[in-house]
């Protein structure tokens, strides 16, 4: 079962926008994860598709120890400067997702707008299994959601409001269900326009 990532989407600093509309949204995410991240201690972290990093710097300043790994060597070049210019200590890393292995497993694993992008989910939530010892914090897109609100703001008009390199598409029970085929949710978030979810392997 591949893992590989679909096309490569169009990529915006979401974290660092001056959209006041999207500064909103993305403050509901923070706040999301902060209080689903809040109930674990610090600890050993790893975040699976870091981004720039902005989540693993966000739980290394709380004290935990994190690893980050992203597909894109660019971002994961923002991702140490950005640490760097924070003074905190994260180790970023280029790996694909099907390259992790029982060696990068952590206490808590971050997979955050991740899945979407995956030629085949299923195996990236396999993996996600092998990794979370045992908690794991993930969220996708909620649908129809999030394609409404791109074509409101007449963004991929063409493609029905879905943004390039989104693969798969969920609506929140849709998502919660596929999640409890491998993990027990303990607790989860609906950020405008996300699913987000604390769960712990079955």
């Amino acid at each position: 079962m591949s893992l590989d990532p679909g096309p490569a989407g169009n990529y915006y600093d979401k974290y660092r926008t001056r959209n006041p509309i999207a500064r909103w949204l993305m403050q509901g995410f923070l706040s999301g994860f902060d209080r689903l991240s809040n109930s674990i201690p610090p600890g050993p972290v790893l975040e699976v598709g870091c981004g720039e990093g902005e989540l693993s710097m966000r739980l290394a300043a709380r004290g935990h120890r994190v690893r980050g790994c992203d597909v894109s060597a660019d971002v994961i070049d923002e991702a140490r400067g950005r640490a760097r210019s924070a003074g905190l200590a994260v180790e970023f890393w280029q790996c694909d997702i099907q390259d992790l292995t029982e060696q990068d497993a952590a206490p808590l694993v971050i997979c955050c707008e991740v899945l979407e992008h995956l030629l085949d989910p299923q195996a990236g939530l396999e993996r996600l299994a092998l990794l979370a010892r045992p908690w794991l914090i993930v969220s996708v897109p909620r649908e129809p959601l999030w394609c409404a609100m791109n074509m409101a703001r007449g963004k991929y008009l063409g493609q029905l409001g879905n943004t390039p390199g989104h693969l798969n598409h969920w609506g929140r029970g849709a998502f919660l269900s596929q999640l409890g085929e491998r993990f027990d949710i303990v607790e989860t978030a609906s950020p405008v326009p996300w699913t987000m979810a604390l769960c712990k392997v079955k």
